[in-house]
Formats: C-alpha cells, sequence, structure tokens
C-alpha cells in the first residue's frame, strides 16, 4: 500500500518549464536566435546551468556566464509574476493523504518561493524538501530520491515517485522506486509522446491527476 509520494517540483507541481522556456526564449531572441518555447521541451528536467552550456556551445555564444546570470534574472522576474500550479495539482495535494515530499533539480530557496507563490508551501514541511543542491549529484541520477528514502526511513515499496521528464523518470527508475509520469504541465505541447517516459521506465503515464489517484489507489 502506498504511504509517500515523492513529487518533482517543476511541470509536476508547478507549471514552470515553460515559464523557463518563455526566459530563453526571449533571451535569445534578443541575440538573433529563434528558440521557440515548445523548442525547450527536449531539455525539460536538466538544470538551467546544464541547458545555458548546451545551448552556448550550440549556438557559439561565448560568455556563458552571462547567458546564465540574464536567463536567471529574465526567469526570476516571470516567475514571481507568471506561475501557476499544473491544472489538478492544487487539488491533489490539499486533498492527499499520503506523506508528500519534494525531490528536484531546482534550488531549494526557489522551490519554497514557488510553494509560497501558489499557495501550496503549508502542504510541504522545508525538511521535506529535497534540491540538487543538497546531494552530489543531481538527476537522472538516482541521488535525490534515494537521500529522501534514508534519511525519511521510507519503504520504497510504499512510495511513488510523479515525474514529467525522461531525466527525472530515470532518476526515480535508478533509485529502485515505482514512477508515473505526468504530462499535464504546459510543456508536454500537443502530439508530444507520453511514450518517451514509459521508455524511460515509468510503469504509467496520465495527463490528470484524478487518474493519478486511481493509478495510485490500485498499487
Amino acid at each position: 500500500m502506498v504511504k509517500n509520494i515523492i513529487f518533482d517540483f517543476d511541470g509536476v507541481l508547478v507549471d514552470s518549464e515553460m515559464l523557463v522556456g518563455k526566459s530563453f526564449s526571449r533571451y535569445l531572441e534578443s541575440l538573433g536566435h529563434i528558440f521557440d518555447e515548445k523548442d525547450f521541451g527536449k531539455y525539460a528536467g536538466k538544470k538551467t546551468i546544464q541547458i545555458v552550456e548546451i545551448l552556448s556551445k550550440k549556438l557559439s555564444i561565448k560568455d556563458s556566464n552571462k547567458f546564465f546570470n540574464d536567463i536567471m534574472s529574465i526567469g526570476l522576474d516571470i516567475y514571481r509574476n507568471e506561475l501557476t500550479t499544473v491544472i489538478g495539482a492544487y487539488e491533489y495535494v490539499i486533498n492527499s493523504k499520503y506523506k508528500l515530499f519534494i525531490g528536484s533539480n531546482n534550488q531549494k530557496k526557489r522551490i519554497i518561493d514557488g510553494l509560497k507563490t501558489v499557495k501550496l508551501d503549508k502542504y510541504f514541511k522545508p525538511e521535506r524538501i529535497y534540491s540538487f543542491d543538497l546531494v552530489d549529484r543531481p538527476k537522472p541520477h538516482p541521488d535525490i530520491y534515494l537521500k529522501v528514502i534514508d534519511e525519511n526511513k521510507l519503504n520504497k515499496k510504499e512510495t511513488i515517485i510523479i515525474e514529467d521528464s525522461v531525466v527525472g523518470v530515470n532518476a526515480g527508475v535508478s533509485a529502485g522506486i515505482k514512477v508515473i509520469g505526468l504530462t499535464a504541465g504546459g510543456h508536454w505541447y500537443e502530439n508530444r509522446n507520453e511514450k518517451e517516459l514509459l521508455d524511460a521506465g515509468a510503469f504509467a503515464v496520465t495527463d490528470d491527476y484524478k487518474k493519478i489517484a486511481e493509478i495510485i489507489e490500485s498499487q
């Protein structure tokens, strides 16, 4: 029987992946590069600095430090003013009967700020929020999820992870925990194939939090 749920943050609880994509789109457009927000989908789940490194090489942007700082500045403004929950996430969390945790490639302070913005902060205790800056290796390595399990003495068989990216699913599967893929976020645009999450190891994929409840109840 499931007793614990570990949520990824971006794209699972908050619909932020496309906001990050919007930041990259605006910045790169100012440099003369065409980067549609939908193009960001392939980078979902990676740390911002990793995306900056990839795009710096791809687009021959020499000053990657300035690139990163500018993206963070633009993104922070968008994040504060446009952040919303993923459809169904708020209702699911406030009515949940499980122990709730977060395991994310985002920074802990940013996660806490985001939870406050969407009014979910009282449902996630700070000590149950795990971020890449608390482990040696971010996702797709399993370190974040293993840290949640170990520090809270959770039984893996009683735990479910909810993820929206291949990187995240890889991390959960490597940790030996069942993963549900969620495609409700805005970065899961029309015709993007959910099969990528199944191929990564998710045992089920859905675009609806109501179906997540049904899937978990069946475990």
